[in-house]
C-alpha cells in the first residue's frame, strides 16, 4: 500500500472514531475545508455536532436518512442513493451552521464541510434536480455533478461537486491552480479530492484479481511546494492547499470518480482558476472534437456541454 505523504492519504490512514476518514483543521496546514467518509448499516449511527461549520451530505453508495436539528427546529430527509458512484447523481442535503446531524442507512456516506459563520437553511436536492454537465471533449471528456457549486447551492463558503472520468480519459486538465486571490481571475481555495475506482462499465472477462486505479498529480506554484504523483484507489484522499493540480487519469479498464470539496478565506464564494501557461493551450484543442459517447453514465439524465473550469 502507498504510504501517506504530506498531502496524500491512502484509504485507512485518516480514521477518527466511527468515521473511516476525516479531513479537518487538526491536519497541519489545513484550514478551510473538511471531509468525512463512513460506512452505514448494521445499526451504525453517525453523528455530527452543531458548530460553526456548514455541511453537504451525500451517499456514495446506498441510501441514508439524515435527521437534523437547528435549535428547536428539526426534521429528517431521506437521501435516495445509488448502487455506485458511477450510476449518476445521488440526492444530497445541505445543512448550515449551528445544525446537528444524525445519519443512518446502508452503504457509504460522505460529508463535505467548511468552517462558516453565516446560517443558511437546510436544502434537500433530489438526484433528478442535480445539474449534470459533460465537460471537455475527446479523451478529455468527463461528467460533472454540480450540486454544490455557486448558482446551484446557496452556501457561505462550501463548493462541492463530483466528477466521473471513464477509462482512458483525462480530467482535472489542463493542470490549473487557485491559490491566489486575483479579483475577476482567480480564487484562493483549498481543495480535497476523494477518489473511487471501478472496472469500467460494460467490461467483460474481468478476472477476480482486477485492481481498479487511476493516477493523480500535483506540482508547485509560487504559492508553495507540493508534489503528488500517485496511483489512486477507492477511499484515497489528496489535499491541494496550493499549487497546480492535474491531471486525474483513468487507467485503461478502470473508471475514475472523485469528489471535490473547496473553500477559502475570501468573502466571495467563487471558483476561478489559472491554467498552467505551459498547458492551457490544450483547452482550445477541444474545439471541433466530439464528446465521449460513453457519457453520461445515466441514460435518463439530460446533460449540457461546456468547457468551463477544468475539474
Amino acid at each position: 500500500m502507498q504510504q501517506s505523504t504530506e498531502w496524500f492519504y491512502p484509504r485507512g490512514t485518516l480514521p477518527q472514531g466511527a468515521w473511516e476518514s476525516v479531513v479537518d483543521g487538526s491536519l497541519p496546514g489545513w484550514t478551510h475545508t473538511g471531509l468525512r467518509t463512513g460506512s452505514l448499516g448494521d445499526g451504525v449511527v453517525l453523528t455530527l455536532e452543531a458548530g460553526d461549520v456548514e455541511r453537504m451530505i451525500l451517499p456514495l453508495v446506498g441510501s441514508a436518512v439524515v435527521s437534523w436539528a437547528t435549535g428547536a427546529d428539526r426534521g429528517a430527509v431521506h437521501l435516495a442513493g445509488r448502487e455506485s458512484v458511477f450510476d449518476g447523481p445521488s440526492d444530497v442535503v445541505y445543512v448550515g451552521v449551528g445544525t446537528s446531524v444524525t445519519i443512518t442507512g446502508t452503504g457509504r456516506i460522505a460529508v463535505a464541510e467548511a468552517p462558516a459563520t453565516e446560517y443558511r437553511p437546510v436544502v434537500h436536492l433530489p438526484k433528478a434536480d442535480v445539474p449534470v454537465e459533460i465537460r471537455g471533449a475527446g479523451r478529455s471528456t468527463r461528467q460533472v455533478h454540480n450540486f454544490g457549486v455557486p448558482g446551484a447551492l446557496d452556501a457561505q463558503k462550501l463548493i462541492v461537486c463530483e466528477v466521473i472520468t471513464p477509462a482512458e480519459n483525462w480530467s482535472s486538465f489542463p493542470a490549473h491552480k487557485h491559490d491566489e486571490a486575483i479579483p475577476g481571475h482567480e480564487s484562493r481555495l483549498e481543495e480535497i479530492y476523494y477518489f473511487e475506482s471501478e472496472v469500467t462499465r460494460g467490461a467483460t472477462g474481468v478476472p477476480a484479481t482486477a485492481a481498479p486505479f487511476g493516477m493523480f498529480a500535483t506540482y508547485s506554484s509560487a504559492a508553495g511546494e507540493i508534489d503528488i504523483n500517485a496511483m489512486v484507489h477507492t477511499g484515497d484522499i489528496a489535499l491541494v492547499p496550493f499549487g497546480y493540480h492535474g491531471p486525474a487519469v483513468a487507467a485503461p479498464g478502470y473508471d475514475l470518480y472523485y469528489l471535490n470539496v473547496m473553500a477559502g478565506p475570501g468573502l466571495e464564494r467563487s471558483w476561478q482558476i489559472s491554467d498552467d501557461p505551459a498547458h492551457g493551450w490544450v483547452r482550445e484543442s477541444w474545439t471541433g472534437q466530439q464528446t465521449d459517447p460513453r457519457l453520461p453514465y445515466a441514460a435518463s439524465l439530460t446533460a449540457s456541454t461546456t468547457e468551463g473550469t477544468p475539474a
